[in-house]
């Protein structure tokens, strides 16, 4: 077995800074009682139940393997359709290093694991960083490569680099379903080019990946993946100035990690951003404390039920199946001394 890399607690800490605390649940209860429902409550049509795996080459390469409930080694895949799994995200870095944890997920093994999906009978959702590790809620930084450039250079690279990769799933016959165009993007993307206080630049590099997404695959749902939804503020920010300026999607994606007793005002607020401007909606990551299983458990069939109720198209577990000492993320959902899949999966099938 190579070396196991070390754990990334940018990770952890991100994910801890995204679960709602109890002094928010107050205002968040107060948005949800503002907002102003124009349709009845329902089920959205084909519920989504997905997953984010993009660990799982690089932890297959490094000799893990899952057990499913009964203690039997079994092929990812299968294993969580089991649970009513339907679909994968699946996230990709510009120029990344070899890093397993940090790295990987360059489009020609994004394509290759693409093709191991579709052919278990999922759909695809691809997540672009547009950087060559990590972006997130409190990090947004361009590929190395951009670094230096301009906005019109920027734009270039923008539409050659989107057309690529979209290309590259195509000639694999691997098209996703939805793409994100960004990774909780509140405060923007490829910074300080393309920030939010600039939302001319930001609108229109965002538009040009929006442009060579759908003409590459038309029928692809092109998705803005904001984080942090009980801060509806900074949503209504992003979103007002994106919309503005001419800003193109198809639909609006939320990451959030709060607890069950917070679920139903987080949905709401979602939806209530979602309905302003006319776009449909569903959860893109969500997670939780694995030594906490019994309460994450919880907080998935919270966030599902909140979801169904109020349209919400789907909801994405992010990492459910990373073990340690691969990383030292705790919000995954398989215990890692028994291999099996714990409580929280059964999330899954109870709501």
């Amino acid at each position: 077995m190579s070396p196991i890399p070390a754990p990334i607690p940018a990770r952890i800490t991100r994910r801890t800074l995204l679960k709602a605390t109890t002094a928010t649940a107050g205002a968040i209860a107060g948005a949800a009682a503002l907002a102003e429902l124009e349709t009845p409550a329902h089920a959205a049509a084909g519920f989504v139940k997905g997953v984010d795996i993009s660990w799982v080459p690089q932890m297959e390469a490094r000799g893990y393997s899952w057990r499913n409930a009964s203690g039997q080694t079994q092929d990812l895949l299968p294993l969580l359709k089991g649970y009513g799994i339907t679909a994968v995200r699946l996230r990709t870095f510009v120029n990344p290093s070899g890093d397993p944890a940090n790295g990987h997920c360059a489009i020609g093994e994004v394509a290759a694991f693409a093709k191991r999906v579709k052919a278990a009978g999922m759909s695809i959702m691809l997540d672009y960083m547009f950087g060559d590790t990590w972006n997130s809620v409190g990090v947004q930084n361009p590929p190395a490569a951009w670094r230096n450039m301009g906005y019109s250079q920027m734009l270039t690279a923008m539409s050659g680099y989107v057309n690529q990769t979209m290309t590259v799933m195509k000639n694999n016959d691997v098209l996703p379903t939805w793409v994100q165009i960004g990774n909780e993007i509140n405060s923007g993307i490829c910074r300080p080019v393309g920030s939010v206080s600039n939302p001319a630049q930001l609108t229109g590099l965002l538009n040009a990946a929006y442009a060579q997404v759908k003409a590459v695959s038309p029928n692809s749902t092109v998705c803005i993946h904001v984080a942090q939804p009980q801060k509806y503020d900074v949503m209504t920010t992003f979103f007002s100035r994106y919309a503005a300026n001419g800003g193109k999607w198809d639909m609006s994606v939320f990451s959030s990690y709060g607890s069950a007793d917070v679920a139903p005002g987080i949905v709401a607020n979602m939806k209530r951003i979602s309905d302003a401007y006319g776009k449909l909606f569903l959860q893109s990551e969500f997670g939780g404390r694995v030594d906490r299983a019994a309460s994450t458990r919880a907080a998935l069939v919270a966030y599902t039920r909140a979801l169904k109720a109020n349209g919400g198209q789907g909801i994405f577990y992010w990492e459910p199946e990373c073990m340690s000492p691969f990383t030292g993320y705790d919000m995954g959902a398989w215990d890692s001394s028994s291999k099996r899949p714990t409580v929280i999966m059964d999330g899954f099938t109870q709501a």
